[in-house]
Protein backbone atom coordinates (compact mmCIF):
# COMPACT_ATOMS: atom_id res chain seq x y z
CA UNK A 1 0.00 0.00 0.00
CA UNK A 2 0.89 3.54 -0.71
CA UNK A 3 0.13 6.59 0.71
CA UNK A 4 0.37 10.06 1.38
CA UNK A 5 0.22 11.52 4.84
CA UNK A 6 -0.76 15.69 4.93
CA UNK A 7 1.48 16.98 7.84
CA UNK A 8 2.22 20.88 9.13
CA UNK A 9 4.12 21.76 6.00
CA UNK A 10 4.50 19.18 3.70
CA UNK A 11 3.02 16.22 2.41
CA UNK A 12 4.43 12.98 3.41
CA UNK A 13 4.61 9.99 0.89
CA UNK A 14 4.83 6.42 2.59
CA UNK A 15 4.68 2.71 1.48
CA UNK A 16 3.78 0.15 4.18
CA UNK A 17 4.01 -3.77 3.25
CA UNK A 18 4.43 -7.28 4.95
CA UNK A 19 2.04 -8.71 7.37
CA UNK A 20 2.86 -8.87 11.39
CA UNK A 21 3.77 -6.32 13.87
CA UNK A 22 5.07 -2.57 12.70
CA UNK A 23 8.71 -1.69 11.71
CA UNK A 24 9.27 1.61 10.19
CA UNK A 25 12.49 2.05 8.99
CA UNK A 26 14.01 5.76 8.75
CA UNK A 27 16.82 6.53 5.80
CA UNK A 28 20.30 7.71 6.30
CA UNK A 29 21.77 10.36 4.30
CA UNK A 30 19.37 11.07 0.71
CA UNK A 31 17.52 7.92 1.07
CA UNK A 32 13.90 7.14 0.55
CA UNK A 33 10.96 4.95 0.78
CA UNK A 34 12.94 2.61 -1.89
CA UNK A 35 16.22 2.89 -0.71
CA UNK A 36 16.29 -0.38 1.13
CA UNK A 37 14.20 -2.76 -1.03
CA UNK A 38 16.40 -5.57 -0.78
CA UNK A 39 16.22 -5.49 3.49
CA UNK A 40 12.38 -4.89 3.52
CA UNK A 41 12.36 -7.44 1.16
CA UNK A 42 13.80 -9.32 3.64
CA UNK A 43 11.25 -8.61 6.61
CA UNK A 44 7.54 -8.40 5.14
CA UNK A 45 6.94 -12.43 5.76
CA UNK A 46 6.76 -11.74 9.70
CA UNK A 47 6.89 -7.23 9.74
CA UNK A 48 4.51 -4.74 8.39
CA UNK A 49 7.60 -2.80 7.04
CA UNK A 50 6.88 1.39 6.76
CA UNK A 51 9.34 3.67 4.96
CA UNK A 52 8.48 6.98 3.40
CA UNK A 53 10.62 9.99 2.19
CA UNK A 54 11.16 12.34 4.46
CA UNK A 55 10.07 15.67 3.85
CA UNK A 56 11.66 17.40 0.98
CA UNK A 57 12.86 14.60 -0.69
CA UNK A 58 11.78 12.38 -3.79
CA UNK A 59 7.67 12.91 -3.33
CA UNK A 60 7.60 14.49 0.30
CA UNK A 61 6.58 17.50 -1.33
CA UNK A 62 7.42 20.95 0.96
CA UNK A 63 4.52 23.23 0.75
CA UNK A 64 7.32 26.42 0.60
CA UNK A 65 10.06 24.56 -1.09
CA UNK A 66 12.24 27.32 0.59
CA UNK A 67 11.46 25.95 3.87
CA UNK A 68 13.84 23.45 4.94
CA UNK A 69 13.01 21.15 7.42
CA UNK A 70 13.85 20.70 11.43
CA UNK A 71 14.94 18.21 13.36
CA UNK A 72 11.55 19.03 15.13
CA UNK A 73 9.77 18.56 12.20
CA UNK A 74 11.47 15.25 10.82
CA UNK A 75 10.77 13.42 14.45
CA UNK A 76 6.72 14.94 14.42
CA UNK A 77 6.53 13.55 10.77
CA UNK A 78 7.34 10.28 11.88
CA UNK A 79 5.00 10.19 15.60
CA UNK A 80 2.53 11.54 12.74
CA UNK A 81 3.30 8.50 10.40
CA UNK A 82 3.15 5.92 12.91
CA UNK A 83 0.15 6.92 14.43
CA UNK A 84 -1.77 7.01 10.85
CA UNK A 85 -1.04 3.07 10.14
CA UNK A 86 -1.49 1.68 13.49
CA UNK A 87 -2.45 2.72 17.29
CA UNK A 88 0.30 0.04 19.29
CA UNK A 89 3.59 1.13 20.19
CA UNK A 90 5.70 0.41 16.88
CA UNK A 91 9.04 -0.59 16.63
CA UNK A 92 12.22 1.25 14.78
CA UNK A 93 15.43 1.29 13.12
CA UNK A 94 16.97 4.74 12.18
CA UNK A 95 19.91 4.56 10.25
CA UNK A 96 22.41 7.54 10.71
CA UNK A 97 20.05 10.68 10.23
CA UNK A 98 17.48 8.37 10.46
CA UNK A 99 18.41 7.43 13.85
CA UNK A 100 18.26 10.66 15.76
CA UNK A 101 14.89 11.01 14.30
CA UNK A 102 14.28 8.11 16.64
CA UNK A 103 16.09 9.19 19.75
CA UNK A 104 13.43 12.00 19.76
CA UNK A 105 10.94 10.17 18.97
CA UNK A 106 11.20 8.44 22.03
CA UNK A 107 11.70 11.55 24.20
CA UNK A 108 8.88 13.28 23.01
CA UNK A 109 6.37 11.10 22.39
CA UNK A 110 6.25 8.48 24.90
CA UNK A 111 4.54 4.73 23.92
CA UNK A 112 4.58 5.66 20.29
CA UNK A 113 8.23 3.40 20.09
CA UNK A 114 8.16 -0.07 21.87
CA UNK A 115 12.14 -0.95 20.58
CA UNK A 116 14.23 1.87 18.53
CA UNK A 117 17.25 0.09 16.68
CA UNK A 118 19.77 3.35 16.01
CA UNK A 119 22.20 2.65 13.98
CA UNK A 120 25.28 5.08 13.83
CA UNK A 121 23.38 8.02 14.99
CA UNK A 122 24.65 11.00 13.49
CA UNK A 123 23.95 12.89 16.94
CA UNK A 124 26.58 15.35 17.92
CA UNK A 125 24.87 16.16 21.60
CA UNK A 126 25.59 12.49 22.61
CA UNK A 127 29.28 13.41 22.38
CA UNK A 128 31.85 15.41 24.97
CA UNK A 129 31.72 19.17 24.11
CA UNK A 130 34.82 19.57 22.15
CA UNK A 131 34.25 16.66 20.33
CA UNK A 132 30.94 17.88 19.63
CA UNK A 133 31.51 21.19 17.86
CA UNK A 134 34.64 19.69 16.24
CA UNK A 135 31.88 17.42 14.02
CA UNK A 136 30.09 20.55 13.90
CA UNK A 137 32.20 22.26 12.30
CA UNK A 138 33.21 19.12 10.26
CA UNK A 139 29.24 18.86 8.87
CA UNK A 140 29.40 23.00 8.19
CA UNK A 141 32.71 22.46 5.88
CA UNK A 142 31.32 19.37 3.86
CA UNK A 143 28.41 22.48 3.00
CA UNK A 144 31.02 24.48 1.84
CA UNK A 145 32.39 21.79 0.05
CA UNK A 146 29.70 21.17 -1.96
CA UNK A 147 28.51 24.32 -2.26
CA UNK A 148 31.78 25.10 -3.96
CA UNK A 149 33.19 22.23 -5.46
CA UNK A 150 30.33 19.85 -6.04
CA UNK A 151 28.38 16.90 -5.24
CA UNK A 152 31.53 14.38 -6.04
CA UNK A 153 34.13 15.69 -3.78
CA UNK A 154 31.23 16.28 -1.48
CA UNK A 155 30.15 12.49 -0.99
CA UNK A 156 34.15 11.78 -0.74
CA UNK A 157 34.42 14.20 2.38
CA UNK A 158 30.78 12.99 3.99
CA UNK A 159 32.48 9.12 3.80
CA UNK A 160 35.49 10.28 5.16
CA UNK A 161 33.33 11.79 8.59
CA UNK A 162 31.69 8.51 8.79
CA UNK A 163 33.65 5.92 8.06
CA UNK A 164 32.08 4.77 4.56
CA UNK A 165 33.94 2.53 2.63
CA UNK A 166 32.84 3.71 -1.26
CA UNK A 167 32.00 0.91 -3.58
CA UNK A 168 32.29 -2.07 -0.36
CA UNK A 169 31.86 -4.98 -1.87
CA UNK A 170 28.29 -6.45 -1.40
CA UNK A 171 28.99 -10.23 -0.25
CA UNK A 172 25.01 -10.40 -0.94
CA UNK A 173 24.44 -11.53 -4.63
CA UNK A 174 21.55 -9.83 -6.94
CA UNK A 175 21.29 -6.62 -4.75
CA UNK A 176 18.77 -3.41 -6.34
CA UNK A 177 21.52 -1.50 -8.48
CA UNK A 178 21.24 2.62 -6.85
CA UNK A 179 22.64 4.65 -9.93
CA UNK A 180 23.32 7.86 -9.21
CA UNK A 181 20.38 9.79 -11.46
CA UNK A 182 18.76 12.85 -10.95
CA UNK A 183 16.47 11.62 -7.98
CA UNK A 184 19.28 11.37 -6.00
CA UNK A 185 21.50 14.40 -6.74
CA UNK A 186 18.12 16.63 -5.65
CA UNK A 187 18.20 14.64 -2.70
CA UNK A 188 21.30 14.57 -1.86
CA UNK A 189 21.25 18.83 -2.48
CA UNK A 190 18.64 18.72 0.08
CA UNK A 191 20.27 16.52 2.45
CA UNK A 192 23.69 18.63 2.33
CA UNK A 193 22.05 22.22 2.28
CA UNK A 194 19.09 21.25 4.83
CA UNK A 195 19.61 18.25 6.47
CA UNK A 196 23.32 19.26 7.85
CA UNK A 197 22.08 22.41 9.29
CA UNK A 198 19.47 20.35 11.39
CA UNK A 199 22.21 18.33 12.53
CA UNK A 200 24.37 21.20 13.62
CA UNK A 201 21.25 23.00 15.29
CA UNK A 202 19.81 19.84 16.99
CA UNK A 203 18.94 20.28 20.47
CA UNK A 204 18.33 16.64 21.43
CA UNK A 205 17.92 16.28 25.06
CA UNK A 206 20.44 13.44 26.02
CA UNK A 207 19.23 13.50 29.92
CA UNK A 208 15.65 12.20 28.28
CA UNK A 209 16.68 8.85 27.00
CA UNK A 210 17.66 7.54 30.59
CA UNK A 211 14.32 7.78 31.32
CA UNK A 212 12.33 6.90 27.66
CA UNK A 213 9.96 3.82 28.00
CA UNK A 214 11.37 2.80 24.56
CA UNK A 215 13.88 0.21 24.50
CA UNK A 216 17.00 1.58 22.67
CA UNK A 217 19.54 -0.40 21.29
CA UNK A 218 22.18 1.53 19.95
CA UNK A 219 24.19 -0.20 16.61
CA UNK A 220 27.35 -0.05 14.19
CA UNK A 221 28.61 -1.81 11.91
CA UNK A 222 31.18 -4.61 11.86
CA UNK A 223 33.46 -2.65 9.70
CA UNK A 224 33.04 0.97 10.62
CA UNK A 225 36.16 2.38 12.09
CA UNK A 226 36.08 2.46 15.67
CA UNK A 227 37.19 6.02 15.64
CA UNK A 228 34.87 7.91 13.18
CA UNK A 229 32.03 9.97 14.30
CA UNK A 230 28.83 7.93 14.18
CA UNK A 231 30.49 5.03 15.80
CA UNK A 232 31.42 7.03 18.51
CA UNK A 233 27.92 8.68 19.03
CA UNK A 234 26.61 4.83 19.33
CA UNK A 235 28.76 3.82 21.88
CA UNK A 236 27.84 7.37 23.82
CA UNK A 237 24.36 6.29 23.57
CA UNK A 238 25.46 2.95 25.07
CA UNK A 239 26.53 4.12 27.85
CA UNK A 240 23.79 6.79 28.29
CA UNK A 241 21.30 4.15 28.39
CA UNK A 242 23.35 1.48 29.79
CA UNK A 243 23.76 -1.05 27.43
CA UNK A 244 26.08 -2.57 24.66
CA UNK A 245 26.61 -1.76 20.90
CA UNK A 246 25.20 -4.10 18.73
CA UNK A 247 26.97 -4.79 16.06
CA UNK A 248 25.83 -5.33 12.56
CA UNK A 249 27.46 -6.41 9.54
CA UNK A 250 28.75 -4.40 7.14
CA UNK A 251 29.70 -0.52 7.62
CA UNK A 252 27.60 2.15 7.73
CA UNK A 253 25.26 1.41 5.18
CA UNK A 254 25.27 -2.83 5.70
CA UNK A 255 21.52 -2.41 5.32
CA UNK A 256 22.26 -1.55 1.75
CA UNK A 257 25.26 -4.36 1.06
CA UNK A 258 24.57 -6.83 3.08
CA UNK A 259 20.49 -6.82 3.48
CA UNK A 260 19.79 -10.84 4.42
CA UNK A 261 22.70 -10.70 7.37
CA UNK A 262 20.54 -7.15 8.44
CA UNK A 263 17.24 -8.38 8.33
CA UNK A 264 18.54 -11.62 10.03
CA UNK A 265 20.18 -9.31 13.04
CA UNK A 266 17.28 -7.14 13.04
CA UNK A 267 14.96 -10.40 14.14
CA UNK A 268 17.10 -11.43 16.88
CA UNK A 269 17.04 -8.08 18.63
CA UNK A 270 13.63 -7.88 17.99
CA UNK A 271 12.40 -11.18 19.41
CA UNK A 272 10.49 -10.78 22.85
CA UNK A 273 12.36 -10.58 25.07
CA UNK A 274 12.26 -10.21 29.67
Amino acid sequence: MNGILHVPGARLYYEVRGTGPVLLISQSGEGDARRTVDLVDRLVADHTVVTYDRRGLSRSVLDDPDAGATMAEHADDVHRLLAEVTDAPADMLGCSFGAVLGLHVAIDHPGRLGTLIAHEPVAPALLPLAEREHHRRELADLQRLYRDRGLAEAITGIAGVLGIELGEQQTEPGLTPHPMDDRRRAGFDFFIRNDFSAVIDDTLDVTGLKDTATRVIPAAGRTTPRHVFDHRCAHELAALVGTEVAEFPGGHNGNLTHPRAYAARIRELLRPHP
